[in-house]
């Protein structure tokens, strides 16, 4: 049999184009699979024989075709399965496919693994056509001209001798030549600065445009539904994978000499630990991975910097409160044996819980003056300010990155999602060009769809509230078992009872099961918000984003933030008093808080989730894919991995997903949260913050250039839905802190005792000083008036006949006993004007700065105005040469034709 050559399998593809050979069983069909069959024996008994061994090889058998896409599939004749039918239809939608992609203008090449002869490898090769012709549909904008505007100075240029440390070494990574670019057109081809048309299209747009064919190439047609797009291929597992390809390995370079090296340059100057101190190289990345990704690490890069002044205010104020801390009275106080150790205080529980003498919690008091001080003041106003100058400085980085990456315009380019578009069934009047359109639904359609979807969000968040409830049941009824078995392990003389108070044990131990319910509720609701998003089907792939964005934003706020929000507003403010309490779901009695209030609580609770979150993700970031990649080698040991094909290697890494990037953001933004919500409560986190970030940029480099698939590159504009989420937790920062430091730490009480120091009923105490504060904060209450039976005291053995417990009240005996006394509604009043206060001046200091500093700096909007007048100017010049040589032409035809007029013989 005479076999053909693969250009004329490809034009017997071309003329199956009107028919529909996308449906089995029809008369084309069998002709058709015999075309695929013939094509792909030639690809496979040539390729053991041209492979040359070459492992970080990017081009086709013939060394001239540049692989831009790679498709990986199970060859269902080699399968050891009876299920025979589905591999048919399996093998047909793939033929179909793959036939489409030929008709489409795309080469492609089947080559075998050289260690599993199963799987197959289909390289996808864009020819210079399909790529101008894609790039007009896509908008893409490509060079005109060399730029020599978009010079890059530093402020730190006077530090030259310091920085040249920091930054990345230009003899290693070049810097990128720039230009004036337009959106492309093939009709004025002529105008674009094409030198070589094999680098005209860099990898990363070699590899959008393919992935933007092979996002809607179809493969079926049933019930007059249409069915494409790579990704239905791979979730149904007609294929295994579809990537782009690494350009060598990470650790060596590539032997080919045309080879830019620039995966191997990224892991040398970007993901080593090496180069942890260095500056990120962002034109790199942003050229390798796209913009999208390049955008990220800028980002992830200055809230980084950012951090490292709230990190040192942070750690200022901790440290004065440490160094404070023997200046505290009230502590010591509580420590004192003739005086916290006089304080019987009242049990917290009903029937079970003994007397304890207040010097019980001394150590926790010593600990609560370091983070309750005046210190921590300071830095939460502090915060309430630095928050509004990150925002707004990363919104004039963002906009000289946008004109430095030429995506000032991208929003108008972005193309409507395939999936979308596979929807669109319903015709409707556009108003504004009174045009009939495709739409997917209805506008009652949508707000059937827009409605249930927010059931569905309602339904998990209630689910959230539901499962917090759960733990404030837990700490109310283990609060009981700790308050007993403490006392009988410890007999009052063991470190245990020093250490280790009931109200710790059940704050930790209820901090580590919320830890791990928040956990197994973001696994669940990840699957249920993209099922949703899904469902509510966005038109861009930026709306999709969006949306989700907020969905999954929503239910982690709630879900990770709700056990901080319980402990800071809601513990021990609606307790009663020992002859009155409160209790929930009329069973269980309220949580009291420490004498000193429950700052150093939450301040236990932000640790705990804050450091298992890091080491929990940096498990599945690291660990995680390292395993399985090494497993993944070690089920597919062959030779030396030297002599493997470069599409063979990557597709042993990891893949990286669509919502890769999503994640990594939705973890900075929940530490953002606690970094500003809460950090009243805890001045070191914007230093735990900080470190975590720094190990984070280099953590994630590591993971994309060694353990995961390059991903395809996209545009991104900017971060997305998440902008407005950090100015939503900036706002809300100003009121959490400052009613963390009116309700949940004991200030204010302290400052009005403080500067009312002659004046009843607070006490006779010296001029400033806080000397008896610890006295006059405990209400006195009658053990008499219990309305069940206590146990008796077990260091006394006997019952006592009276008992101190937190609270501004009364004492027996008095004409309105156990009602609030003049003190707490003077301290209920100076809360109150705290809170305005401090919020007035925050939020004016906010709005002024976010007024005086505009969002894009005027040195860059003159930028972007001239290179938009310049590219103008330079097509309108391109367009009048054009116009000029035409009508030159033209001018000559019209002379020649009259001369010949004029000279030919005139008949008589």
């Amino acid at each position: 049999m005479k076999v053909k050559s693969e250009s004329e399998v490809a034009q017997s593809f071309r003329l199956l184009v009107t028919m529909d050979y996308s449906l089995p069983g029809s008369s084309v069909h069998g002709i058709f699979q015999a075309r695929v069959l013939e094509w792909g024996a030639i690809a496979f008994s040539n390729i053991k024989e041209e492979f040359n061994g070459k492992p970080d090889s990017l081009y086709f058998n013939d060394g001239q075709r540049r692989i831009d896409f790679v498709l990986v599939y199970e060859d269902e004749s080699r399968k050891e399965t009876n299920k025979k039918g589905s591999n048919e239809k399996q093998r047909r939608k793939r033929q179909a496919y793959e036939s489409n992609l030929i008709c489409d203008g795309l080469q492609l090449e089947a080559t075998r693994s050289l260690v599993d002869d199963k799987l197959v490898f289909v390289k996808v090769h864009a020819p210079w056509e399909v790529l101008c012709t894609y790039a007009e549909i896509m908008h893409i904008k490509l060079p005109l001209k060399p730029n020599d505007l978009k010079t890059r100075s530093s402020a730190f240029d006077n530090f030259n001798w310091f920085t040249k440390l920091l930054q990345v070494d230009e003899s290693i990574i070049k810097p990128e030549q720039e230009f004036f670019t337009a959106p492309f057109e093939k009709n004025r081809m002529n105008d674009f600065y094409i030198q070589d048309r094999d680098t005209f299209f860099n990898p990363a747009t070699r590899s959008r445009i393919v992935y933007f064919i092979l996002s809607r190439i179809m493969y079926q047609v049933r019930d007059n539904v249409k069915k494409f797009g790579i990704n239905k291929l791979v979730n149904s597992g007609i294929y295994k994978a579809a990537f782009p390809l690494h350009d060598c390995n990470f650790s060596t370079p590539s032997e080919d000499l045309s080879c830019p090296n620039e995966r191997y340059l990224l892991y040398r100057e970007w993901a080593h630990p090496r180069s942890i101190y260095k500056k990120q190289p962002l034109d790199l990345i942003r050229k390798y991975y796209g913009e999208k990704i390049g955008i990220y690490f800028a980002w992830l890069g200055y809230y980084t910097q950012m951090l490292l002044l709230a990190a040192i205010v942070g750690v200022a104020c901790f440290l004065y409160g440490y160094f404070t801390e023997d200046n505290c009275t009230w502590s010591k106080e509580v420590c004192d044996p003739n005086i916290g150790g006089q304080i019987i205080m009242c049990p917290q529980c009903d029937d079970e819980c003994p007397f304890w003498s207040l010097n019980v919690t001394c150590e926790s008091s010593k600990k609560l003056c370091i983070f309750d001080s005046f210190g921590t003041l300071v830095f939460a106003v502090f915060m309430g300010v630095w928050v509004t100058l990150f925002l707004e400085f990363w919104k004039r980085r963002q906009a000289e990155l946008e004109y430095e990456w030429d995506t000032v315009e991208l929003q108008q380019e972005e193309q409507a999602r395939p999936e979308y578009e596979a929807r669109c069934t319903h015709v409707v009047i556009n108003e504004i060009t009174q045009e009939e359109e495709r739409v997917p639904f209805t506008t009652w359609g949508k707000c059937i769809r827009v409605t249930l979807c927010a059931s569905a969000v309602f339904f998990w968040i209630l689910l959230i509230i539901a499962s917090v409830i759960g733990i404030i049941v837990y700490r109310l009824s283990v609060f009981v078992i700790f308050s007993v078995n403490l006392r009988k392990i410890s007999n009052g003389t063991d470190p245990i009872q020093k250490y280790v108070t009931p109200q710790m044990a059940t704050s930790i131990t209820a901090s580590l099961i919320s830890f791990i319910i928040i956990m197994i509720l973001n696994t669940i609701y990840e699957k249920v918000a993209i099922m949703i998003t899904n469902f509510e089907l966005p038109r861009t792939q930026t709306d999709y984003e969006n949306s989700l964005t907020m969905k999954m934003f929503l239910f982690q706020f709630v879900n990770y933030y709700s056990s901080c929000f319980y402990i800071a507003f809601f513990k021990g403010k609606f307790v009663g008093y020992p002859g009155d309490p409160v209790y929930w779901l009329g069973k269980y009695r309220n949580e009291e808080c420490d004498p000193g209030g429950c700052l150093l609580e939450l301040t236990t609770q932000l640790i705990i989730i804050m450091g298992g979150k890091a080491i929990w993700n940096n498990i599945q970031e690291v660990l995680l894919p390292w395993v399985m990649n090494v497993f993944g080698r070690c089920r597919t040991v062959s030779g030396a991995e030297k002599i493997t094909p470069r599409w063979e290697q990557d597709y042993h890494l990891q893949p990286m997903g669509k919502l890769g990037l999503f994640y990594e953001y939705l973890e900075m933004i929940i530490q953002f949260g606690f970094v500003t919500l809460f950090v009243a409560s805890f001045p070191l986190a914007p230093l735990l913050a900080l470190v975590n970030n720094i190990l984070e940029i280099r953590v994630d480099a590591w993971k994309l250039t060694t353990q995961y698939r390059r991903m395809v590159p996209e545009k991104a504009q900017d971060i997305g839905a998440w902008q407005p989420i950090m100015q939503g937790i900036a706002i809300l920062a100003v009121v959490t802190n400052a009613m963390i430091i009116a309700f949940t730490s004991d200030m204010i009480p302290r400052l009005v005792y403080y500067w009312s120091f002659s004046i009843p009923p607070y006490g006779d105490h010296l001029d400033y000083s806080m000397e008896g504060y610890i006295n006059i904060s405990l209400s006195i209450f009658n053990t008499a008036d219990f309305k069940s039976g206590v146990k008796e005291n077990p260091y006394a053995g006997s019952k006592y006949d009276t008992c101190r417990y937190r609270d501004f009240r009364y004492p027996p005996g008095h004409p309105q006993e156990y009602k609030h006394n003049i003190y707490y509604w003077h301290v209920i009043a100076a809360k109150l004007a705290f809170i305005i206060v401090m919020e007035h001046i925050i939020y004016s200091v906010k709005f002024f700065i976010s007024y005086t500093i505009p969002d894009v700096s005027k040195s860059t909007k003159s930028k972007i105005k001239r290179e938009k007048y310049l590219t103008q100017k330079l097509l309108h010049e391109n367009h009048l040469k054009d116009m000029t040589k035409n009508i030159g032409v033209i001018a000559e035809k019209m002379i020649g034709a009259v001369v010949d007029n004029n000279l030919r013989p005139k008949s008589d």
